[in-house]
């Protein structure tokens, strides 16, 4: 069974969704204590954490932070609805994607999906399997492993997945729309900003190119493309 932790002080909501994810043949560890939470979250028994923002001494920023800075385990976020400062920078830190409070569980359920199929499957039938190069960039999917001149590269299950989206598209631009059915599990919306802020922390990774641009390049009205070296 896919073991999920939920870190959040509302112990109504913990309980709803606990039920649901039960039903829906998960195996759900609760946390109410942040601290314990994070805890829990770095023990490495658990395929996916949801974390909520607002929570009392430790909030749910500052524990994104200290599960960063040792784990890449996927983590999806519960932000007050409307709040685009928390969810903005839950992603700068880390965070795979957000469900804006209140959420129906079938919702976070579908969220939580879209993130494990990307972190757990097979490559798909369209995904060629074995190693993917382009200049000093090389990945490895069916691992989930990439290096950078030779380098591990640390990336979220995001991160990487869009990061493989744009190597397999290498020297075409590629749509934010398929950028986040592909990446993330879901259609673009019009003021989502998830895209964007993944690509910024991507960028910030890979550092510049020798002639000072980028290896991600924004293409108006088209989306992004990777730059063949």
């Amino acid at each position: 069974m896919i073991r999920v932790l939920l870190i959040d002080d509302d112990e109504k909501l913990l309980a709803l969704l606990n039920d649901y994810l039960v039903e829906e043949v998960f195996s759900v560890r609760v946390e109410s204590d942040p601290d314990r939470g994070v805890m829990e979250a770095l023990s490495g028994d658990y395929a996916i954490v949801v974390l909520d923002v607002m929570m009392p001494r430790l909030n749910g920023i500052d524990a994104l932070r200290q599960i960063r800075k040792q784990s890449t385990v996927p983590i999806l976020m519960l932000t007050a609805r409307g709040d685009d400062v928390d969810r903005i920078t839950g992603l700068e830190l880390g965070a795979d994607d957000y469900v804006a409070k209140p959420c129906t569980p079938r919702e976070l359920v579908a969220r939580l999906r879209a993130i494990l199929r990307r972190t757990q499957s097979a490559p798909g039938a369209d995904a060629a399997p074995g190693m993917l190069v382009s200049g000093n960039l090389t990945m490895w999917p069916e691992q989930r492993r990439a290096e950078w001149g030779g380098s591990p590269l640390s990336l979220t299950s995001t991160e990487f997945s869009l990061l493989e989206v744009l190597l397999r598209h290498v020297g075409y631009p590629v749509s934010k729309n398929d950028l986040s059915e592909r990446a993330l599990g879901r259609p673009h919306s019009r003021h989502d900003r998830s895209i964007d802020v993944h690509l910024s922390s991507i960028r910030r990774k890979l550092g510049m190119l020798p002639d000072g641009r980028s290896l991600i390049q924004a293409v108006h009205r088209q989306g992004y493309q990777l730059l063949k070296e």
